[in-house]
């Protein structure tokens, strides 16, 4: 049902557009209004998350630690599981987001018959995991060539490497066969895994589909739905010199694929995605462990009058005999 609920969600924004551009000619509402409403929310919504948590608190060193720290000389410490500066924090931080280091050491647990808990790897969530997002990347990169001109050298040569293997007339980028496989892997995974399929709730459903949608109508304009590319990069210059022109000649289908970022961008600062930003602000990853080599006061500490054991039983010494309870003092 969350799934459901979730997919019907995708399909009516993209049957909005439909209407919206196909039937009606809402053509600059689509292509200037909403894209640059969108990039003001993401904008203003990723820096509100970003302060916020920077405002938070953190009076104690809590990184996530599965090293030897740093004690003893003669102790070899273990710096990228238990950092204890700041070049250690950099490289531990460094695999964890170009890597997903976290997540290629995770296990999974499974209840079998017995009852016995098995515990297995998850290479395959990572692997997919990792491929999504180095694929996301390049392609994000890759459409640079949409808003500027000269387009820069080096988008040409990743475009280059990207299509490397020369299959197909467009040629067929890896990153595009990357991606689609990548997130229908995770939507599966989350569709017939028990227990994934419990804890699935419908914004888990529908980051999956709106990027799934948002792919999916990029793969169809490359290689199926041919629209005008010039008339693409002069509104795309256009929006990013804050001087849009709408031209013409430019299909439905890009309308959509345009309504699917801009719905993206919106919806990213509100949800999970934001692990983006949240990466660097977490106390557990960007924090040394060196609570042996300093002493960290909490700074809100205020003195506590003390009650001691001896205070507490003279204090409650009738009910604790009364209810049998043992005694130092009779």
């Amino acid at each position: 049902m969350n799934a459901l609920i979730s997919l019907i969600a995708v399909l009516v924004l993209m049957v909005l557009v439909l209407v919206g551009v196909g039937g009606i000619g809402w053509r600059y509402l689509f292509s200037v209004i909403i894209p640059y409403a969108a990039i003001a929310t993401f904008i203003v919504g990723f820096a509100y998350r970003i302060i916020k948590w920077a405002r938070s608190p953190v009076p104690f060193r809590i990184p996530t630690t599965c090293g030897q720290q740093k004690s003893l000389k003669w102790i070899r410490p273990n710096n990228f599981e238990c950092p204890h500066n700041g070049w250690g924090v950099l490289g531990r931080m460094l695999l964890e987001i170009l890597f997903f280091r976290s997540l290629f050491r995770n296990t999974k647990a499974e209840l079998r018959k017995g009852p016995q808990i098995v515990y297995g790897p998850t290479k395959w969530l990572w692997l997919a995991g990792l491929a999504f997002h180095w694929s996301f990347l390049v392609i994000f990169v890759r459409h640079f060539k949409f808003f500027a001109e000269p387009v820069p050298s080096w988008v040409l040569m990743l475009q280059d490497i990207d299509g490397i293997f020369q299959i197909g007339l467009p040629l067929i980028y890896v990153t595009d066969v990357v991606i689609v496989g990548a997130l229908t892997y995770l939507l599966f995974r989350r569709l017939f895994i028990p227990y994934m399929r419990y804890l699935s709730l419908p914004a888990d459903y529908f980051a999956l589909f709106l990027l799934l949608a948002l792919t999916g109508t990029g793969v169809c304009l490359r290689y199926f739905a041919k629209t005008d590319i010039v008339a693409v990069k002069e509104l795309g210059t256009g929006l990013l010199s804050l001087n849009p022109v709408v031209p013409d000649g430019i299909g439905v289908v890009f309308y959509i694929h345009l309504f699917m970022v801009s719905v993206l961008l919106a919806y990213f600062p509100f949800s999970k995605l934001m692990h983006l930003g949240g990466v660097f602000m977490s106390p557990t990853r960007n924090l040394a462990s060196n609570n042996r080599a300093r002493r960290h006061v909490n700074p809100w500490d205020y003195p506590v009058k003390p009650h001691t054991y001896e205070e507490y039983e003279d204090e409650f010494r009738d009910v604790m005999k009364a209810a049998g309870m043992p005694l130092d003092k009779e």
